[in-house]
């Protein structure tokens, strides 16, 4: 049987959503492989490289507001509710992504699960225009 870090390792890996942890700094420390399916960067391209590698250009502003707000006050607005954004695939497409966010008080970061909700939201705006029209 495998130690409580190799299962906890595993199970995180294995998960079917993204998780990013990040530490205070914004510095990604944890991509499962659901991450790279998502956004395209391999662990390798992502740990150790900031957040904004995956945050638009246009909400990086807001993201970092925030991102600080939540580590000084130890509190989220948007602590466990699903939150649709948009991120960056390695290739430069946006993405449209749903998030939960969370604060690891002990480590001092934050972590967040993402899955990719393009399609749908691409399917309700169309859905949408075709009935205004």
């Amino acid at each position: 049987m495998a130690d409580q870090s190799e299962l906890d390792a595993k199970i995180l890996d294995d998960v079917a959503d993204a998780l990013i942890y990040s530490d205070r700094s914004g510095t990604i420390m944890r991509w499962n492989r659901a991450s790279t399916t998502l956004f395209g960067f391999s662990a390798d391209e992502a740990l150790g490289q900031n957040l904004d590698l995956i945050i638009p250009e246009h909400l990086r502003a807001a993201h970092w507001k925030g991102f600080e707000a939540a580590l000084a006050t130890g509190a989220m607005k948007l602590a466990g509710k699903p939150t649709l954004t948009r991120a960056l695939h390695k290739s430069g497409r946006k993405l449209y992504i749903e998030m939960t966010f969370a604060l690891v008080r002990d480590a001092g970061g934050a972590v967040a699960m993402a899955r990719d909700v393009t399609e749908r939201v691409e399917r309700e705006r169309a859905a949408k225009a075709a009935q205004t029209s």
